[in-house]
């Protein structure tokens, strides 16, 4: 990837304002950081897997969702405000999500 698709990307998730904004290019780099975790986790010693077993595509749907839902609150463990409380099962992805993912073995040949 390259530094101005970089750029691109981080304008549409930090810039929520700009005329320019793209939900979908959004929507999928959530997606992709969702994959990220889900291969870091299933092939912790395999970095040439690039797609996201089927098993775990509603486990990655529901990282994306999470990830999505928590812009503008990142890190955030405890809010309350006018009868309002926040917080979260985790700084990053809940455990609840990961614990979801059992890591591939195996024994190299």
């Amino acid at each position: 990837m390259t530094d101005t698709e970089k750029l691109l990307i981080f304008r549409n998730l930090v810039d929520e304002h700009s005329p320019n904004r793209d939900v979908e290019l959004e929507l999928g780099v959530y997606l992709k950081l969702a994959a990220n975790e889900v291969l870091r986790l299933a092939f912790p010693y395999d970095n040439t897997q690039t797609a996201v077993p089927d098993k775990y595509a509603m486990t990655q749907c529901q990282i994306a969702q999470y990830l999505w839902n928590k812009r503008g609150a990142e890190g955030q463990t405890a809010h309350g405000e006018n009868g309002i409380n926040r917080s979260y099962e985790a700084g990053g992805i809940p455990a609840s999500l990961l614990n979801q993912i059992t890591p591939h073995a195996g024994v190299p040949s």
